[in-house]
């Protein structure tokens, strides 16, 4: 196919006329992007002869522009940019279906963006996002968090990168996301389901981690980062270079973390710390047919498990050597050692990702191609032999077939699969030895007029599972089990712009997920819950009828949304106690049962940013998740939570982008607690940070410096799995970060 011309043109003042150097213009679809020399003026140097394809242009301080090229006929196009005081939500989403502006688009959509990826500090990429209205995070101290959206976590929520999604053990409490939270460039979360695009397992939403795209043409750039946290001594570093050169591009990413104990307001606790590993690296192509990359990760994390007793003076012991004895009082020495102790865990990921977008006939295919490895060692007693040894290896493939927008109609057909192999390579077992199957088939379907857009789909889903039999110790422990689950599952979605400030959206549908390995087949002691978990192989698939809809409504100086949403899951899956006298080897039993639930809320915002100096931001959260057979509440549901930030945005000569900022998280008592729970009071923290681009010649660098936990307050939030132990949260921890973004050759 033969490329047009370039499309080029100028990014200028709306009011002066002065040319805008720096404006990043980018064509999300086509994984390219180019920024405006000193001039104002930008070019595309190679496109596809045909398409209708969405570009995007942002200059810090003015209003985002979208607009719709057709490369057929167009060959340049200059842009007038608005100033502007107030950040709107993101105008483009790249993670959904199709790349499009966010007004018009049905699904409830939140994005955190680098800036606020660098502006927050976070232990992990789940932390970073847990900010977002509507999303929390259950955790397991400072290295484990696991995404909360809507109340629905483990296997209810999907995580993709690389455009994958993330195959763990998702099932498991202590189980986190094996991410590199420094390479991400903008995360998007939907809330609510997803099952019409990802199939099982997004009945509670989607976290799309997203890569920044490849830099312009003859460019070489990198970046380099660092951040310190002073109360469990967490060391982050981060370094980048990629580059463009004739549409070949590459990229390559080092990351490391190591953390000693946190400390709360009253003691640290000892072997909560963590080191982590990260390696990333992408090749591909940009040409004018599309573009095909190859995406290797590694992800290697060593985590430790504060499983201690405290004696009568709340002093760490470490356990007897023989039943009876006190123990002995743990080492001052231990508690800020960097040497992680047992019980542990050791995760190693490893991921490749072949993802391609063709122009193929008068439509386009978009792939992608990938396999994992998931290994997960537990380690009791010895740091070298595991008790517990998950290996999971996951193929999976992702095809969908754009057709020629037709009448202002964009139709999509897709197919998807995977095939997943997990062994147990130690003598504890927990769940056994399985295979599964998934494939699934979609077809999809929007109209776009001029303030409306209507969308709607169908889906196919089938999972086989089938459990190996096997024994532990000589004893017969799991029965083979072979089971197979199917499901039809549809949407529809509407959106229309009342005007050129408000937005109504709707979305109602069904979602559906079929039970994961450990709900129907685990059985034995779960160490992070210590009681006894008894799988069910009869359990049904979980079906549920969603609705949601929104209101936003902006202007120059103010943003207001609103989202409320309701989810019935026919056939809940969760844990419950069947006999308070069934105990197996000292510990309480739990079987996995089903029950119809509901889960319903609602998240509001409003941004104020009266002049430039001031801006005020309010969100908040609620979430009712109730047992409509027991009429008890659903576990690990989070409380309401209000957040307020005042930052003030002032103009320093011979700085950019300078902040001060001072928040509020007001978290409410949470009494909508399930059996196995207790309530949790209300707590309040107060946070504060400070920022600001110091331009050294032509070279940047970002500082700042951010207090979470102000004054220090002992707490301890409802969805910390620390919680039944007694250990509180971490107490005032004080960030100092320092990004610096490198441009080795080309465009400056």
């Amino acid at each position: 196919m033969a490329d047009i011309p370039a499309i080029k043109g100028r990014v200028t003042d709306a009011d002066t006329q002065a040319p805008l150097a720096g404006a990043t213009l980018s064509i999300p679809e086509l994984r390219i992007s180019v920024v405006s020399n000193q001039n104002g003026e930008y070019h595309f140097p190679s496109l596809p002869s045909k398409g209708r394809f969405l570009i995007e242009v942002k200059f810090i301080g003015y209003k985002s522009v979208v607009q719709t090229i057709n490369t057929t006929s167009l060959a340049s196009v200059d842009f007038k940019l608005e100033k502007s005081v107030i950040e709107v939500q993101e105008v483009v989403v790249t993670g959904t279906l199709n790349s499009s502006m966010n007004t018009k688009n049905s699904t409830s959509v939140a994005v955190v963006n680098k800036a606020d990826l660098l502006r927050l500090p976070s232990n992990n990429i789940v932390d970073a996002i847990s900010r977002i209205p509507g999303v929390s995070q259950i955790t397991t101290g400072a290295a484990i968090s696991k995404p909360v959206i809507r109340g629905m976590s483990y296997n209810r929520v999907i995580t993709l990168s690389d455009g994958v999604k993330q195959e763990g053990q998702q099932w498991g409490d202590e189980h986190g996301i094996e991410i590199d939270q420094y390479r991400a460039d903008r995360v998007e979360v939907l809330r609510g389901a997803a099952s019409l695009l990802y199939g099982s397992d997004a009945m509670g939403g989607v976290i799309n981690i997203i890569d920044p795209l490849p830099p312009s043409e003859g460019e070489i750039k990198g970046e380099f980062l660092t951040n310190y946290a002073t109360n469990n001594g967490l060391s982050g570093t981060s370094a980048m270079i990629e580059g463009n050169s004739n549409g070949f591009v590459w990229r390559g990413r080092g990351s490391y973390k190591n953390a000693f104990g946190y400390n709360t307001p009253d003691y640290r606790l000892p072997n909560s710390g963590f080191h982590e590993t990260n390696l990333s690296s992408q090749l591909g192509f940009n040409k004018a047919w599309g573009y095909v990359h190859l995406d290797l990760s590694s992800f290697r994390q060593k985590l430790g498990l504060p499983e201690f007793e405290r004696n009568e003076s709340g002093q760490f012991i470490l356990e007897p050597e023989e039943e009876g004895e006190e123990g002995t009082v743990m080492s001052p020495s231990l508690y800020k050692t960097r040497n992680l102790f047992t019980p542990l865990q050791d995760i190693r990921h490893y991921k490749a990702a072949l993802n391609s977008y063709v122009l193929l006939g008068e439509g386009k295919l978009r792939s992608t191609i990938a396999f994992q490895n998931n290994q997960r060692r537990e380690l009791e007693e010895s740091e070298t032999d595991p008790s517990l040894f998950f290996d999971l290896k996951t193929y999976s493939y992702d095809l969908k077939y754009y057709f020629k927008e037709l009448n202002s109609w964009e139709r999509v057909i897709g197919v998807s699969g995977a095939f997943q192999n997990n062994k147990n390579k130690a003598e504890e077992l927990l769940v056994p030895d399985y295979d599964s199957y998934d494939l699934g088939a979609f077809a999809y379907a929007k109209k776009n007029w001029t303030n409306t857009t209507f969308n709607a789909g169908l889906r196919f889903d089938y999972r086989n599972i089938d459990g190996k039999q096997m024994e532990e110790e000589g004893e017969p422990k799991f029965s083979a089990f072979s089971n197979n689950f199917s499901n039809i599952s549809g949407a529809i979605g509407f959106t229309h712009e009342i005007n050129s400030r408000f937005t109504l959206k709707a979305n109602i549908g069904s979602a559906f997920r079929a039970p994961n390995v450990a709900e129907l087949s685990t059985d034995g002691i779960h160490e992070g819950t210590a009681r006894y978990e008894k799988g069910n192989p009869n359990l049904d698939p979980e079906r549920s009828i969603y609705a949601d809809a929104a209101v936003s409504y902006h202007t120059s100086k103010m943003n207001i949304f609103l989202n409320a949403y309701n989810n019935y899951i026919h056939q809940y899956i969760y844990l419950r106690r069947l006999s308070d006298d069934e105990i197996i080897d000292d510990h309480e039993v739990y079987h996995y049962v089903q029950d119809n639930a509901n889960l319903y809320g609602f998240e509001a915002g409003l941004t104020l940013h009266p002049v430039s100096l001031i801006h005020f931001e309010n969100s908040f959260s609620l979430t009712r998740a109730r047992n409509n057979s027991t009429k008890d509440d659903l576990p690990f549901t989070p409380a309401p939570v209000l957040r307020n930030e005042l930052r003030f945005e002032p103009e320093f000569k011979n700085l950019q982008n300078t902040w001060f900022s001072i928040g509020l998280d007001n978290v409410f008592k949470q009494n909508h607690v399930d059996l196995l729970e207790t309530p949790s009071p209300a707590y309040t923290l107060v946070n504060a940070s400070v920022g600001t681009t110091v331009k050294l010649g032509s070279q940047t660098l970002q500082l700042s410096v951010s207090a979470n936990n102000l004054f220090d307050k002992a707490y301890i939030d409802h969805l910390s799995r620390f919680k039944n132990d007694g250990f509180l949260n971490p107490g005032r921890n004080i960030s100092f970060g320092l990004f610096v973004p490198l441009v080795l050759s080309g465009v400056k």
